[in-house]
């Protein structure tokens, strides 16, 4: 599903004359089988946050290649990656990135607007979506009407309504509660097994790296020697 290659990057920073090159990532590589959770662990700084970017095209890598669904993605321009993603991607952001004037049902809706669906089609599309993630009822509601884990439910909905066969998660449970943290590790789970859906995602919380099939370590922008299970 991924295969990175070799990947490095580093920003530049000041102007020519006085440019300083951060080394972010250098030579990265490593897989993500079709049907896995793998879940990048690493500190604060240590280059996992890039890496998501990269793999998602909104940073080009400097050197290395990324893979997904057997195409060569770090070739593409922008256009492009914008139509991949949102042929083949799904995103769950920390933050939720709901768009605040939509309600939960606009906000899930929104990724089949831009497909060119109907509005018949979008509508069956977006409930069935909403009442997976056990939220039609709330189909109204606006983000602010909703608590923590319930915007990262339509999160979830809107990277699900595309039938995406790749998530990308940053952080997803960094905003919410233990128990809440639990419901939605649980159901990640679920759509994995159940949908098969393979999932990478970046987290510096162990029980969130524990429901991994594997885990991978990144430390000063290198990944550690090994997998952990």
């Amino acid at each position: 599903m991924i295969e990175v290659r070799e990947l490095s990057h580093a920003f530049e920073i000041g102007k020519k004359e006085k440019k300083t090159v951060i080394p972010v990532l250098v030579d990265v590589s490593f897989s993500v089988e079709k049907g896995e959770i793998v879940t990048i662990v690493g500190r604060s700084g240590s280059g996992k946050s890039t890496l998501l970017n990269i793999i998602s095209g909104f940073i080009k890598p400097k050197h290395g290649e990324v893979w997904i669904h057997g195409e060569k993605v770090s070739d593409y321009n922008e256009g492009k990656f914008a139509d991949f993603r949102l042929a083949y991607l799904g995103f769950i952001f920390q933050s939720f990135q709901l768009i605040p004037s939509m309600t939960a049902y606009q906000n899930v809706e929104l990724p089949l607007i831009l497909k060119g669906m109907t509005e018949k089609e979008r509508q069956q599309k977006t409930e069935e979506t909403l009442k997976r993630v056990g939220l039609i009822e709330y189909k109204d509601h606006y983000p602010s009407e909703l608590s923590g884990g319930q915007q990262q439910r339509v999160s979830i909905a809107r990277a699900l309504v595309v039938n995406p066969p790749l998530i990308l998660a940053d952080e997803p449970t960094g905003s919410l509660d233990s128990e809440t943290e639990n419901e939605l590790l649980q159901f990640i789970q679920e759509l994995n097994r159940d949908l098969g859906i393979t999932f990478l995602i970046i987290t510096h919380d162990e029980k969130v790296a524990a429901i991994g099939h594997k885990t991978i370590e990144i430390t000063d922008g290198r990944v550690m020697e090994g997998v952990l299970a």
